[in-house]
Order: structure tokens, then C-alpha cells, then sequence
């Protein structure tokens, strides 16, 4: 039984599958295996990935008809070998140390899942890291910052996976979170660890229907965290709704768009923009002259 179980769901992702696979290569943690699951890419995705994957038999090239990365994760249910599940997308690369670092704190912790800091990248070049988080994850953190970020932070142990259920197949954005709700919910400790582990690439097409398939999924998170006795405050979704115009502004999203994201977030209430207030005021004030703002020059502002 290998240590880890590498769950690489990907879709026509020929552009970055291959750094995201170097990145696994290269982990100084060699106790993996790696499930690649191609989800009926129409590019070259699937012939890279055989590629690198035919001289390691560790990786196990798998195909999902289609249906998303929430299924493609949860094949992992019923494939994986590992004693540890570490989810990896195929737009985002790992640090060299993370799965030493993650096999060292299973062994010391009793915690049934961990994550670490985040590097934000535009596909160019690396921006920010996202802060350190302490103790346990709460679901107030999830629906306000979400210190996790993206899957590609998140190992479980795979009794605890199991427990889980996996994630819902029918929520198309926002799954990842959904999930977290019910795990957290129904008592396991996720922690965070404080030290960078992921490059996350925050790119694409598409900003507005995306950001609103966000906020559906958000929404269906809030239906499952009510039944743990949670309720969200104003505060939570100003700070939901800042986060969420950082990540428009970085990924070019149209003028309009952001400005309209951003009255909102303000409306939520002020107070939700000065639990960072050097990064919520360059923030606001980008986004109020986001409709004439340069392209270039917003993403040279929060591409870091």
C-alpha cells in the first residue's frame, strides 16, 4: 500500500498537465501513486499525460465520461490504494517538500486532513501566498476567507475520505466547498499547516458565468451548513464577495463586472472590507475605476 494517493482529475488541460506531473516527479516523497483522470478532453491532454505516465508505473490513466472533477475526484472512492488522498489539479503545481511535509505531520497529528499556504499565479508569473491559518478550520473561516483555496491544498486521510461520502457530482461549482462543510460538519479536524505547498494558476475564460456558478454553489454550501446550526453573517459575505472580486480582477474579468462585484460587497456591509484593510482599499479603489482601468495594469496589480 502506498503512502499516498494522488488524484489528478483533468480536462483539457494539454497546457499545464505536464508541469503539474513534473511537480509530482519531483517531490522529495516518493511513497505514491498517482490516479490521472481525464474527463473527455478533446485536446491533447490524454496523450500527454500517457506520455509521462508510461515510464512510471505509479500512474494509473483512468477516463471519467464527462461529468466533472467532483466525479472524477470521487473515483478515488473506490481506486485509490494510498493511506493518504492528496488531490492535485492539472492546472496547479506542488512544492517539492509537500508530501514530505504532509507524511511527517499523518504521523505526528491525529487531524484527518491538512492544508498548507498558497502561492497565487497568473500562468506568467507567481504573485502572492495566501496567510498562514492556526488550529482547527472552523466553518465561519470557509465561508469567509477559505484558507484552503484550492483541492490541489487538501490531503485526507482515506478512512476519513471514505466517511465522507466524496463530493457532490451535481453541484458545478463550489463542490470543493459543499464537501468541506460536511466534513467539518460531521466532526473532522482539518488543519492547517504554515508553510507554502501549492502554486495555484488562476486563469480562464468565461469570468461571468463562472463567478455566478460560484455564488450558486456557495449557495447550496449555506443549505448544508444550516443543517450543522451555521449561519453566515454580513461580515462573512463582504469578505466572500472581496475574495471573489480579487480573484475577477486577476483573471481580467470585464470593468463592469468587477465594479458591479464590488458595490455589492460594499453594500454587504463596510465593516467587511478592514479585516485586511491595506488589501480591501486597493481593492476598492481598482474597483471603482475598474470600467476604465487598463487591462494590463490591473493585472499587474493583482496578479501579486
Amino acid at each position: 500500500m502506498p503512502r499516498f494517493s494522488v488524484v489528478i482529475p483533468c480536462f483539457n488541460a494539454e497546457d499545464t498537465i505536464a508541469d503539474t506531473i513534473e511537480s509530482l516527479l519531483a517531490q522529495t516523497e516518493q511513497d505514491w501513486e498517482a490516479l490521472i483522470i481525464d474527463d473527455g478532453s478533446s485536446d491533447d491532454t490524454r496523450l500527454i499525460a500517457a506520455s509521462m505516465a508510461g515510464i512510471d508505473m505509479r500512474f494509473r490513466l483512468m477516463k471519467n465520461d464527462g461529468v466533472g472533477p467532483s466525479a472524477a475526484r470521487n473515483m478515488a472512492l473506490a481506486e485509490a490504494d494510498g493511506e493518504i488522498i492528496a488531490f492535485l489539479d492539472a492546472d496547479d503545481t506542488w512544492h517539492p517538500e509537500k508530501l514530505e511535509m504532509l507524511d511527517t505531520f499523518f504521523e505526528e497529528e491525529s487531524a484527518d486532513a491538512c492544508f498548507g499556504r498558497v502561492y497565487q499565479s497568473d500562468g506568467r508569473t507567481v504573485g502572492s501566498l495566501t496567510g498562514p491559518y492556526e488550529g482547527t478550520l472552523t466553518l465561519q473561516a470557509l465561508f469567509a476567507e477559505n484558507p484552503v483555496c484550492t483541492m490541489s491544498n487538501l490531503a485526507i486521510r482515506l478512512e476519513s475520505f471514505l466517511a465522507s461520502g466524496g463530493f457532490n457530482a451535481e453541484i458545478s461549482h463550489n463542490a470543493d466547498l459543499e464537501w468541506l462543510v460536511r466534513l467539518i460538519g460531521d466532526g473532522a479536524k482539518v488543519v492547517g499547516i504554515d508553510a507554502p505547498l501549492v502554486t495555484y494558476r488562476s486563469i480562464g475564460a468565461g469570468l461571468s458565468s463562472d463567478i455566478e456558478g460560484m455564488k450558486a454553489g456557495r449557495a447550496i454550501a449555506l443549505i448544508s451548513a444550516a443543517r450543522y446550526g451555521f449561519r453566515s453573517d454580513a461580515g462573512d459575505e463582504a469578505a466572500y464577495l472581496r475574495r471573489l472580486l480579487s480573484r475577477a480582477l486577476r483573471r481580467g474579468a470585464p470593468g463592469m463586472d468587477t465594479l458591479r462585484l464590488g458595490l455589492s460587497a460594499l453594500a454587504a456591509t463596510p465593516g467587511g472590507w478592514t479585516s485586511s484593510p491595506l488589501h480591501g482599499l486597493r481593492v476598492l479603489s481598482t474597483t471603482l475605476i475598474a470600467a476604465v482601468l487598463p487591462r494590463a495594469l490591473r493585472n499587474a496589480l493583482f496578479s501579486r
